[in-house]
């Protein structure tokens, strides 16, 4: 059978011949495309791989595509004539937010009355009258006038039962503390035992720097007299600037915080939440004997705000300073464009449905942008 099979191989045209070496070439090239994919298959379900290749990807991110380098001597020129004329442009944008400083300066002068009325209706200086009491409620939280009336009797005879149980509240009460818990951002700063300090606290200020100072702010803190601390103010200032960096012009976006300073607490003694005793017991190597010492270390407290970290001249920081320097920054400005100017809406929790819908939008408008990357 194997001489009739090597004969008919020996008598078949060359053309058939190469015709069965092709199948055969074919049918191997199939075994090894499927190899291939099975093994492909097999290392994409390593997490060691697939780490190392997401490391891989994540350090090409941000570096140059080689197009810029594949340009013409010419073209190349051309562009760092554009970068220049860049640099001109976040110059004069500096300049664009030194001139929205001076509005702010000048603009929280307008503001301030109203906020001193306020403060004044806070903390029960001043009885706002009827007039100024009147609220039009929206459409949507209008009620029948049947219900009205019913809700205003229920109303009366809940307020003459308070007024027999005691005498009614000055001002509003807890107004600051109230806003203080209901946002996230500084809630998040409060402990347990800085809450009857904070009932404390009438009003917060926010002061611009005089005209030709360099670019800053001061949080002011007014507290009423009370039994923890002897300051009726206290303090933040931060420092900004408006100028591109010389080494990495292109990275400006507006101002920036460079620098706070907080201010001395005079804590009354025994008073200061800041710190907080402890007692260790320690064993004497050589005697035995054991005994107790007691030790002041650094407490959690929203108190802490007011002594920040320094920034040294050289500006280095080590990872956790920067990352209490970064968060402390946020919270300075949000405390200034949003806290102060919108105290009312957050007591109420009205501004916070508002900032939850604005993230809402962000989110969606990230999501739906091609180029968005949560990472970054």
């Amino acid at each position: 059978m194997a001489d009739i099979d090597n004969k008919d191989q020996a008598e078949m045209d060359p053309a058939d011949m190469e015709d069965v070496e092709e199948v055969e070439e074919e049918e191997t090239g199939e075994d090894e495309n499927s190899k291939a994919r099975q093994l492909t298959v097999q290392m994409m379900q390593n997490p060691q791989i697939l780490a190392a290749l997401q490391e891989r990807l994540d350090g090409l991110n941000g570096s140059p595509s080689g197009y810029m380098e594949s340009l013409p001597k010419v073209v190349k020129r051309r562009v760092n004539a554009l970068k220049n004329l860049q640099v001109k442009c976040a110059h004069i944008e500096a300049k664009f937010y030194e001139e929205v400083h001076e509005l702010e300066r000048k603009y929280a002068a307008l503001y301030q009355p109203l906020f001193d009325k306020r403060s004044d209706i806070v903390k029960a200086a001043y009885e706002p009258t009827d007039e100024e009491c009147e609220w039009k409620a929206d459409e949507e939280e209008e009620l029948t006038v049947s219900k009205q009336d019913e809700m205003k009797e229920k109303a009366k005879l809940e307020e003459e039962k308070k007024d027999e149980e005691k005498e009614d509240p000055k001002g509003i009460p807890e107004f600051w503390l109230t806003v203080f818990k209901n946002v996230d951002l500084l809630s998040d700063m409060l402990q347990e035992h800085d809450e009857p300090i904070l009932k404390h606290l009438q009003d917060i200020k926010v002061k611009f720097s005089d005209p030709g100072q360099p670019m800053s702010f001061t949080l002011e803190f007014h507290f009423e007299p009370n039994d923890f601390f002897t300051n009726t103010v206290l303090t933040k200032t931060y420092k900004m600037r408006s100028e591109p960096d010389e080494s990495d012009p292109f990275s400006f976006d507006g101002p920036e915080i460079m620098s706070c300073t907080g201010c001395t607490i005079d804590w009354t003694k025994g008073k200061n939440v800041t710190l907080k005793t402890i007692k260790k017991k320690q064993k004497h190597k050589g005697r035995g004997t054991v005994r107790t010492v007691t030790k002041t270390v650094p407490n959690d407290s929203f108190f802490n705000f007011f002594t920040p970290p320094e920034v040294p001249e050289n500006g280095e920081l080590d990872e956790d300073s920067e990352a209490v320097l970064a968060a402390d920054f946020e919270i300075g400005h949000f405390i200034r464009e949003r806290i102060v100017p919108r105290a009312v809406l957050y007591f109420t929790g009205e501004a916070i449905e508002d900032d939850d819908d604005d993230e809402g939008e962000e989110e969606a408008d990230e999501e739906n942008d091609a180029d968005y990357d949560p990472k970054v």
